[in-house]
């Protein structure tokens, strides 16, 4: 898998394991997307589930994959955020003229991510607000260069995580060939925020290797997470967040994508619930933010 989620995996399970005292063994579950991994921890086949806000907002509306999904297991609740990732479009250098703003893909074939990932949920947001049409064209990630240079698609979305880290598919593409990112024009950056939605500037010099066009990049951000259900205990949830809490700094410097929880690991959270407040907290985190001064006494509890 070459997206960032399974990437920084490795490195947070050991965190894990040495904070629960040897009593866990963390096995990292590939799935087709987060979408797919949020209902097997909820049908009893996983403990923690990788999400992000927008995935949450889906799962708790149940709309789009969740559509009539029953949890056989307790519902995910609010646990742990740990990082942004800001969601960009890029395209072929050779074909950079062709596309000046965002509705120059309206109904065009593009590879929004994998089918089901959060930033291909979130272009889905982003389109419903602006009113364009989404032609999604699914392809493999290590075909993703081939795929932006043949044609088969007019764009390929991107994404940085932080505006730091590139997913290894897309460090894999950079290498192979030239791209431009195609940032949104004003109008719809407006339309954008009007519709609730953020849109950050990206230092193209933080995450890609080479120019890519604008000086500045701008993305629209999503809040990535692992989320659980009461099942797990209070204290291994609680366990979890204080060992995160402590490596924050060392995990901020093995990768960079960590570098806004480190700068405020308790605001992220805040940030996280604050994304879909009516969303139940996992008890562990009421009790660490409570520690940290942070609870606000207007969310939910999760049972």
């Amino acid at each position: 898998m070459g997206s960032y989620g399974y990437q920084v995996a490795a490195s947070m399970t050991r965190i894990v394991e040495e904070a629960l005292g040897g009593q866990y063994t963390v096995t990292v579950q590939l799935y087709a997307s987060p979408t797919v991994g949020m209902k097997a921890v909820m049908d009893g086949n996983g403990e923690i589930a990788y999400t992000a806000d927008i995935g949450m907002t889906q799962f708790h509306e149940r709309v789009g994959g969740f559509k009539d999904y029953k949890p056989k297991m307790p519902e995910i609740a609010h646990s742990w955020y740990s990082y942004p990732m800001e969601s960009m479009m890029a395209v072929a250098a050779k074909d950079a003229d062709k596309f000046r703003c965002w509705r120059d893909f309206s109904g065009k074939p593009v590879f929004y991510t994998n089918a089901g990932f959060m930033n291909w949920l979130n272009w889905q947001r982003i389109y419903k607000a602006l009113g364009y049409e989404f032609k999604h064209v699914q392809i493999d990630l290590k075909s993703n260069a081939d795929a932006m240079q043949g044609g088969t698609i007019a764009g390929s979305a991107t994404y940085t995580t932080a505006g730091k880290s590139l997913a290894s598919y897309w460090k894999e593409t950079e290498v192979r060939m030239d791209i431009r990112v195609v940032n949104p024009c004003p109008d719809e950056v407006a339309k954008i925020k009007a519709a609730g939605l953020a849109v950050v500037e990206v230092d193209p010099k933080g995450a890609f290797s080479k120019n890519v066009g604008p000086a500045t990049l701008l993305g629209v951000p999503i809040l990535f997470g692992y989320n659980m259900g009461t099942n797990i205990p209070e204290e291994v949830v609680y366990k979890m967040l204080n060992a995160f809490y402590k490596n924050k700094d060392s995990l901020a410097q093995s990768e960079p994508g960590f570098t806004p929880m480190a700068r405020d690991f308790v605001g992220m959270q805040v940030a996280g619930i604050n994304a879909n407040p009516d969303v139940p907290v996992h008890p562990g985190l009421v009790k660490f933010l409570k520690e940290h001064k942070a609870w606000n006494a207007k969310w939910k509890v999760a049972k």
